[in-house]
């Protein structure tokens, strides 16, 4: 296949996501259900069955592929942006676990550390139709490039445990794919929105991105390219599971095959909104947070993404009592109207596209 042909693997505790990508244009996406506890605290807890399952739903699905992409949990990666002084690519080598001395427990050499070049923050952004900016620093640019002849560097630095990339590695290799790229979804998100920036730009310049997830809900916030702030709600869909068992006296886990089916239109059902505007309180305060921190954000324009964005009640309760505008996730990926339960792909189609 083409060289640029690469496949974006995004692994959630509730399903995998695989989609297919060449040269930035979606070939094929596919989503199957997790085995229960496969991905515990970020963490793959069989290597053997994980990679049985991604083979298996290759085979099944007649997807083909060499490079793959892979979504780090955000359990299992730190991040922070950081504004350092000039200095040459070696030199950030070296300065730059540091930064994350406050997070790191054992040696450093136990750990991978990478980086990319952010656009000025707001005080310093260049006009307002400009395109955005900031490149990653690949491995090869790392030999010959030296920063541009700046005072500072405001940098978007990563740092994560060298097992769990060698665990991904290794489990990838079972399939037959090489892993070529893996990041955090702040960075999936960051793709997406470079190349869907002339489209996203005619709503706004700030972009919150709503990921409704099955264990917890994660709002990132993006002025342009440029990560703000992510909040984290220690709540998600899994929610909805206690609420179903509880309706139907049931088991928990054939609560889930409930919700995943909308059985018997529960999901419409009282005791359901309830819970939808729980999730809707918690997102307002965290807004109202964010705000208060940044007296001269102007961010108005939500996307929506994750299996809680095909849950009607859920986006309308959100909508209603955040007052923002919302849309869905379509709009972030490139074609995204073509490809089916698009909300569910954002992650796995944004780490394999290059921006």
């Amino acid at each position: 296949m083409a060289k640029k042909t690469i496949l974006g693997i995004d692994v959630g505790a509730d399903q995998l996501k695989m989609v297919l990508v060449d040269n930035n244009v979606v070939l094929d996406a596919v989503a199957v259900s997790m085995p229960e506890n496969l991905l515990k605290e970020g963490r793959i807890t069989s290597i053997e069955t994980l990679s049985d399952l991604i083979a298996r739903t290759m085979k099944e699905n007649g997807i083909k592929a060499r490079n793959a992409a892979y979504v780090l949990s955000n359990e299992t990666v730190f991040i922070k942006n950081v504004r350092m002084p000039l200095m040459t690519t070696e030199q950030l080598a070296y300065n730059l676990p540091f930064e994350f001395s406050d997070y790191i427990t054992g040696e450093i050499k136990d750990y991978v550390f990478d980086y990319a070049v952010l656009p000025p923050d707001k005080k310093d952004e260049p006009e307002e139709n400009e395109s955005p900016s900031g490149t990653p620093v690949t491995k090869e640019d790392a030999q010959t490039e030296t920063p541009a002849e700046e005072e500072t560097l405001d940098l978007m630095a990563v740092g994560a445990e060298r097992a769990v990339i060698e665990e991904i590695e290794a489990m990838l290799q079972k399939t037959g794919l090489r892993l070529v790229k893996t990041a955090p979804a702040i960075c999936s998100y960051i793709s997406l929105i470079r190349e869907q920036y002339k489209l996203l730009s005619e709503y706004s310049t700030e972009f919150c991105i709503l990921d409704l997830g099955y264990d917890s809900i994660r709002m990132y916030i993006y002025d342009k390219d440029r990560h703000e702030a992510t909040r984290v709600l220690d709540m998600g869909l899994s929610a909805l599971d206690d609420v179903l068992a509880d309706m139907f006296s049931v088991e928990r886990h054939l609560a889930h095959t409930y919700l995943l089916s909308n059985f018997e239109n529960c999901l419409e059902r009282e005791e359901c909104r309830t819970t939808y505007e729980n999730i809707a309180v918690e997102l307002m305060r965290a807004m109202n947070f964010y705000r208060f921190s940044n007296p001269d954000s102007s961010l108005t324009d939500m996307w929506l993404c994750g299996g809680g964005a095909a849950i009607g009640p859920l986006t309308t309760a959100i909508g209603e009592m955040l007052d923002m505008r919302l849309h869905t996730a379509s709009e972030l990926v490139p074609d995204g109207e073509e490809i089916p339960n698009c909300n569910t792909f954002v992650q796995a189609a944004g780490i394999a596209t290059e921006s």
